[in-house]
């Protein structure tokens, strides 16, 4: 069994004040254990900071997108990709094209594809084709796969 970890990291600029920063990590992972220092903050922890993630991506209707982004920085075991420090502290989950100007979230999860199978599933229509409960996840890898069904009448919405 792989173990799932998560980092965060984020450049504090002399224009921004720390709080804002350690807010803007805490709405999107909250629960992450923080060395803040004035000009830089790292943070970590395992699988249960994930989860409201899990749930912006969805809300917003963005698995696409997210997947996109994590499969293309999926090396090995681990992912990394970049989240706009700005929207993060509104609470909204965005991919920057290229690192910005006051710097980005940089985050980095290990646990293989299988985690990004759990955050960003593919979808059909806008709708996950499978889903993986996070419980599974950390206990047996990819045996925790469960296709989920469509409500009849439904047919997914935009993405």
């Amino acid at each position: 069994m792989r173990t799932i970890e998560i980092f965060v990291s984020s450049p504090v600029r002399p224009t921004e004040r720390v709080d804002r920063v350690v807010s803007a990590i805490e709405n999107i992972f909250p629960g992450l254990v923080m060395d803040i220092r004035s000009d830089r903050i790292e943070a970590y922890d395992g699988p249960e900071s994930l989860r409201v993630i899990h749930e912006l991506l969805r809300g917003q209707k963005i698995l696409d997108a997210a997947r996109s982004e994590m499969m293309r920085g999926l090396q090995g075991e681990a992912t990394s990709f970049r989240l706009n420090k700005q929207a993060a502290l509104m609470g909204i989950v965005s991919f920057p094209a290229e690192e910005e100007p006051l710097g980005s979230l940089h985050v980095r999860i290990t646990g293989g594809e299988r985690v990004i199978d759990w955050l960003a599933p593919q979808t059909e229509q806008g709708i996950p084709v499978m889903e993986t409960d996070l419980a599974e996840l950390k206990g047996s890898g990819m045996d925790g796969l469960k296709r989920m069904e469509r409500p009849e009448g439904d047919e997914g919405g935009d993405v």
